[in-house]
């Protein structure tokens, strides 16, 4: 069956709700920050879509699905396990491959449109 206009997902209407949690505690580098999430989209369970923010503090990542992102506001660095980095600042629009492990440091409350697919399990 086709879709219409009434199956589109404007985030700025949507009626999802937002989520906030604590960073789990067996990531945590530094800080205890909280998180938020509000996931406006799903499809098949592999792909997602919505808003994303958190507070200061750094915590280890490891990415199984790959990820599109689009920083709203705030400051983060995201690094490898190299060291590298990648600052992060209003703007800036970055895709993560799955396999991606490092860090995801916030400097200032960053907040971040996101679009993931998670890859089907092997």
């Amino acid at each position: 069956m086709p879709k219409t206009v009434s199956d589109l997902v404007n985030f700025a209407t949507s009626n999802a709700a937002t989520e906030y949690y604590p960073t789990p505690a067996e990531r945590l580098v530094k800080g205890h920050p909280e998180q938020h999430n509000t996931l406006h989209f799903e499809a098949d369970d592999r792909f997602f879509a919505g808003e994303w923010g958190a507070e200061p503090g750094c915590w280890r990542v490891q990415y199984t699905e790959n990820e599109y992102f689009h920083i709203l506001s705030g400051r983060s660095i995201l690094r490898d396990l190299e060291g590298n980095e990648m600052q992060l600042a209003p703007g800036d629009k970055v895709c993560v491959p799955a396999g991606f492990e490092g860090e995801w440091e916030v400097l200032e409350p960053t907040r971040k449109i996101y679009v993931v697919y998670e890859n089907p399990a092997d």
